[in-house]
């Protein structure tokens, strides 16, 4: 008899690690199982590359005794020699397993290697998980056995990798398609989308506060600035909005051109006038950075200067479009009038300003700024501002 024998593990995995319905819980579940079937395991980790705008991949590491923890390697941190060199890039980047005898080999000092041996590691076995396309993620399990790992051990690891790497393939398509959904459609459209609200017309009537905004001078400014400059402008433009909309519960729905449309969901009506004010401080917050927001890309342009339109309303909100190319949504009469409402900001000059029915909740930062003929709605609109921009 083997005295290792991970063939419960292999089933358990090539059945879909039912029991673990999440990435942390299926790495610390098959832990214990190997240490249960005899593998002295003290540490495992599995790196998985992702498709994020902003994340390269996830770090998963189990500790014997421990939870798993979770760590993300970003875009936005320079690359060293030293990172380049890691251990992790130097598996993901072939396709053949790695064993080090941490308590006897002789090494390249890879970052990692190093500090597994100053924690008392004496053997490590690293393999690539091989997804079907052919991209290379990466498991590492190590021990401090004195001795290391036993052939039989060994044998036993390498039994679970093939299985390991479907379960790891399909949690990783499921995190795609969810931050795929979250980065285009928004994190509250995207559940519906992956629920099956997805058929042409499936639509459901919401109230919200809206919020449309838009750039000052985009026009004049594109025929200044080259295409790539222009993308940056905006780019930053909108990093001074979008924060501060998530942070106050709210859903950025759209992009158009230099147009921002969102919206901040009101389940209950009697918390209308609470969601009016987190879309109210978003505002703020917006209009405080993008009044420091200064470009050096282009001369004599200093100042972005934007415009605000707040509103509450009912809104239909869903799929829309033709064929099978969809949008997912809201329109309405409430978007519309946000939409010229925008304008009359533009017209007067202002910042930020409301409907009366956004702005009847205000009455200390919102004053009444006059009635307006709205193309489209019969009668005057009653107006308010910023008592800040009177």
């Amino acid at each position: 008899m083997s005295d290792c024998d991970t063939s419960s593990v292999v089933a358990w995995l090539v059945d879909g690690a039912r029991s673990a319905p999440s990435p942390q819980q299926v790495l610390e579940e098959m832990s214990v199982r190997l240490c249960e079937c005899g593998v002295p395991l003290w540490r495992v980790e599995v790196f998985v590359r992702t498709l994020h705008p902003e994340v390269v991949g996830r770090r998963f590491q189990w500790r014997h005794g421990n939870e798993v923890a979770v760590s993300m390697a970003t875009y936005n941190v320079s690359p060293t020699e030293e990172s380049r060199k890691s251990f992790v890039e130097h598996l993901c980047a072939g396709s053949s397993s790695i064993r080090i005898r941490l308590h006897r080999d002789v090494f390249i000092e890879f970052p990692l290697l190093t500090e597994l041996r100053a924690e008392g590691a004496k053997d490590l076995l690293a393999m690539p998980l091989v997804f079907t396309k052919g991209d290379v993620h990466a498991a590492i399990f190590t021990t401090r056995e004195p001795e290391g790992f036993t052939d039989e051990q060994v044998a036993g690891l390498e039994a679970i990798v093939k299985p390991l790497a479907r379960i790891a393939e399909v949690r990783a398509l499921q995190r795609t398609a969810t931050n795929l959904l979250d980065t285009y459609v928004g994190s509250r459209a995207g559940e519906r989308i992956l629920a099956g609200q997805i058929r042409r017309g499936h639509t459901e009537s919401i109230n919200a506060a809206i919020w449309l905004s838009d750039m000052r001078g985009f026009t004049s400014l594109s025929d200044q600035v080259a295409p790539k400059i222009m993308i940056g402008i905006l780019n930053d433009y909108f990093d001074c909005q979008v924060p501060s909309i998530l942070k106050h519960g709210g859903e950025v729905l759209k992009f158009m051109g230099d147009g921002l449309l969102a919206m901040f969901p009101i389940e209950n009506q009697e918390d209308e006038k609470g969601i009016c004010a987190e879309a109210l401080v978003a505002g703020l917050e917006a209009r405080a950075r993008i009044a420091e927001f200064e470009t050096t890309e282009v001369e004599d342009v200093k100042q972005i200067r934007f415009g605000l339109a707040l509103h509450v309303g009912e809104v239909l909100y869903g799929n829309i479009g033709g064929g099978n190319r969809l949008d997912f949504t809201c329109i309405g009469p409430a978007v519309n009038l946000a939409a010229r409402l925008e304008k009359i900001a533009a017209e007067l000059g202002r910042t930020i300003v409301t409907s009366s029915a956004f702005g009847c909740h205000f009455n200390s930062q919102l004053t009444t700024i006059g009635e307006f003929t709205v193309r489209g709605f019969g009668g005057k609109q009653m107006v308010f501002g910023l008592t800040d921009e009177d």
